[in-house]
């Protein structure tokens, strides 16, 4: 299943995180070392938040990254919520439904 990890940043995330960047990268890349985080990044034009999706049997795998998280830790997410992203259309959809061949798609 896939979970997309929302998460809010402080009005001075870019002033701030860099004390914080590497050991933050540092777990994000140890997630994608375990096959878990599949993809992740600030959002810009605000650059108000990030998006994270996970690939992982349960949404404890992107509650507890971002538990250890040190953006969370040190107040630069200001918040975050985990929400389940039932996929089906792409080559790593979780649940892929094609088109019936009795109702093609025009």
């Amino acid at each position: 299943m896939h979970y997309l990890l929302i998460c809010d940043t402080a009005p001075d995330y870019l002033e701030r995180r860099g004390e914080f960047r590497d050991a933050h990268l540092a777990l994000a890349w140890q997630a994608v070392e375990r096959g878990e985080l599949l993809l992740g990044g600030a959002t810009s034009d605000p650059p108000d938040g990030a998006v994270l999706l996970f690939e992982a049997g349960s949404a404890d795998v992107p509650a507890a990254f971002a538990k250890a998280d040190p953006y969370v830790r040190h107040g630069i997410v200001t918040g975050w919520r985990v929400k389940a992203w039932n996929t089906v259309v792409g080559a790593q959809a979780s649940t892929p439904v094609r088109p019936s061949s009795a109702n093609p798609a025009r």
